[in-house]
């Protein structure tokens, strides 16, 4: 073997595990799924690490008092499932916002992982929905 043929094979080597290695990582961090999705079949979801979509069951929030645990529930499509969390949520962390959760889904639910929560906030130029007016 000469050396032109050594580097070229040590280039592929190289090349092969950086890319596995990011193949490796990006899988590990998590799947975007929504409520429905996992509760088709959560028992294949147990334990797995995702970003659960979803919006926030209306008065399913509980606050632990003197504490920054909460539990809430979140649903798509018809679907519920009870999450908990501790730490700080964001202000628009709130019944009927659309959430993104970070965690596992656990026997009892869905854990979320410490600044697991994101609530995503609503458009501040939603059209006018007067007839005849112009929206936003």
């Amino acid at each position: 073997m000469n050396a032109r043929t050594l580097k070229i094979a040590a280039t592929a080597v190289v090349l092969v595990g950086a890319l596995s290695g990011l193949l490796y990582t990006t899988l590990s961090e998590g799947t975007d799924k929504k409520v429905d999705e996992v509760m088709a079949d959560p028992a294949a979801w147990q334990g797995k690490p995702m970003n659960l979509h979803g919006y926030v069951v209306e008065k399913s929030i509980f606050a632990k008092p003197n504490t920054l645990e909460y539990r809430f529930q979140v649903q798509s499509n018809g679907k519920v499932i009870a999450a908990r969390y501790t730490g700080v949520v964001p202000d628009t962390f709130k019944d009927g916002s659309e959430v993104v959760l970070k965690g596992r889904l656990g026997p009892n639910g869905f854990d979320v992982s410490p600044n697991g929560v994101m609530a995503k906030c609503p458009s501040k130029y939603e059209a006018n929905k007067t007839p005849g007016t112009p929206g936003i």
